[in-house]
């Protein structure tokens, strides 16, 4: 585990600490001419060596690192449009974290089986994270679409593109993270800041009917992530 968390501390500081905005558009730029792109893979080099302590026993460590990294971040700049940039900042971090496993247990074996992985905690939490995000969702919304005052509203306009989805996603998670740990406060706090970001609105709109609705909409909200918090830390323990 330590010398996981070694390669892993090396990959956070070099991709996102020691890698000014400057080198990342030289790098899309010019891609495989770019001088920053070798420079990006020195500091990785570097930042490696540190935190191995220049240990020769990991010299295929560190070698797989370097070179899987060069190839990730070239596929990557010559792959990456304006359409996909973001699915493939994502992509290159989890193949960095994948070779940073193989590196890991190319040096320390270990064993991950399918049993431990599918456990009954794991299943538990994996359908608690499901069904407050993606199925409270659906609920919420299959409860409440009779009404939606939004769609008439101007403001409705100047919003981002699916910013409640993601709000209502968040929110919920967070709810269930303070009741599975046990910090009832941290949702009053969450429920506060909320109302507290959303008053500005409803005084703006004047209008009862967008008030009632958000309330019910939040209330549902808190309601399902609170639910789900209380059978996952009941049945989880």
């Amino acid at each position: 585990m330590i010398l996981f968390l070694k390669l892993l501390v090396a990959h956070l500081l070099g991709d996102f600490v020691f890698q000014p905005k400057s080198w990342v558009k030289d790098k899309e730029k010019k891609k495989i001419k770019s001088t920053k792109l070798y420079a990006h893979i020195s500091v990785h080099a570097f930042l490696l060596l540190i935190l191995l302590q220049f240990n020769l026993q990991y010299w295929n460590v560190f070698l797989l690192i370097i070179v899987s990294h060069f190839l990730i971040d070239l596929g990557k700049i010559y792959l990456q449009k304006k359409k996909n940039k973001r699915l493939l900042f994502f992509l290159d971090q989890a193949l960095h974290l994948f070779f940073i496993g193989i590196a890991t247990y190319i040096s320390q074996p270990f064993n991950i089986t399918f049993s431990a992985i599918a456990s009954e905690h794991n299943l538990l939490l994996t359908c608690c994270l499901l069904f407050v995000t993606f199925t409270s969702s659906i609920i919420i919304n299959t409860l409440i679409s009779k009404w939606n005052p939004e769609k008439n509203n101007k403001s409705e306009e100047q919003s981002l593109a699916n910013a409640g989805k993601y709000i209502g996603f968040l929110e919920r998670l967070l709810v269930f993270v303070f009741i599975a740990i046990n910090q009832w406060a941290g949702v009053g706090f969450l429920l506060a800041a909320k109302s507290i970001f959303r008053f500005g609105d409803l005084t703006a709109s004047k209008d009862r009917k967008l008030t009632e609705y958000v309330l019910v909409g939040t209330l549902l909200s808190f309601g399902l992530a609170i639910l789900t918090g209380l059978v996952y830390s009941h049945y989880g323990r």
